[in-house]
């Protein structure tokens, strides 16, 4: 299972836990293209569930707009590419995506 990871005061937005990854190595950023397939859109790769791993997952709720709410997930790939995936959450969503992170087999 994957811990929900609560970041300091100042990374609590979005770009500032994206820019906190980038410095920590996941400077990737990741596509999904169907269930079954997550595309690396700089090194042009592509990856099953199987080939991956999520080393952190991020929501965030916009203050004043329930509507505005994400999720970042930092993964890992077994061929070493590090990178982020974003993703509406709630009502919002890419069913594709969840359906492909359903798909990564626990840490």
């Amino acid at each position: 299972m994957v811990a929900t990871v609560e970041p300091p005061l100042e990374l609590r937005t979005l770009l500032g836990v994206l820019e906190d990854l980038n410095v920590r190595g996941f400077a990737e950023h990741f596509r999904v293209l169907d269930a079954s397939h997550l595309r690396a859109i700089g090194a042009g790769s592509t990856f099953a569930p199987s080939q991956v791993s999520i080393a952190e997952c991020h929501r965030f709720e916009g203050v004043s707009d329930p509507d505005d709410m994400s999720i970042l997930c930092a993964i890992e790939t077994r061929s070493g590419i590090g990178g982020t995936l974003v993703d509406a959450f709630g009502v919002y969503s890419d069913p594709e995506v969840g359906a492909f992170l359903d798909d990564v087999p626990p840490a």
